[in-house]
């Protein structure tokens, strides 16, 4: 995941409203979405006396408590010793490999249609969309949308999930044209 900071409530009560001479205190933890390497969660919760303490769960079940300090060392030591192929691939684990070559992989099906689409328009002598084009477009779509909900990216999602629909109807029209046409020109 990305080395971002991103706070989201864990419940719907609003904070207390600030006032001019002290600031709002949430009154419940706050989720943070940025978690060092073997954590499971990490909320932000306010001390009774004042101050906030980091309540980080790892992945073994084991539940701390960590003063800001002792969180960015935690932060910092996770993050700065990482390999560069990690640092190069945005992962922090080595399943993070298996699925960026996941995501990689989807990408040379996308891409690949287009050299697909020119090799059959340069054999034809004309501009040519063969069906292979339209069952690669889905294949690479459908495979980078779910790197991108691994990735939690919402514009990759959206923007890979819109042409499903293109891409199914195409082929729909194309095994249930009448006359079995399995190759389109351009007009």
């Amino acid at each position: 995941m990305a080395l971002g900071l991103s706070i989201r409530p864990a419940s719907a009560t609003p904070p207390a409203p600030a006032t001019a001479s002290k600031p709002a205190r949430p009154a419940r933890p706050l989720h943070i979405k940025i978690k060092p390497v073997g954590v499971r969660s990490v909320f932000l919760i306010p001390k009774p006396g004042g101050g906030y303490l980091y309540k980080v769960t790892w992945r073994n079940g084991r539940v701390e408590k960590l003063p800001p300090d002792r969180f960015a060392d935690l932060l910092y030591s996770g993050y700065s010793g990482r390999k560069p192929l990690y640092y190069l691939l945005n992962i922090t684990s080595p399943i993070g490999i298996a699925w960026v070559a996941f995501g990689l992989f989807g990408q040379v099906l996308f891409t690949g249609r287009m050299i697909v689409q020119w090799f059959v328009s340069e054999r034809r002598k004309r501009s040519v969309v063969p069906v292979a084009f339209w069952w690669m477009s889905l294949g690479g779509a459908s495979m980078l949308v779910i790197y991108f909900i691994w990735r939690r990216d919402i514009v990759g999602i959206l923007g890979q999930s819109t042409g499903w629909i293109i891409y199914t109807r195409n082929l729909w029209l194309i095994y249930h044209h009448p006359s079995g046409l399995r190759e389109s020109p351009v007009e």
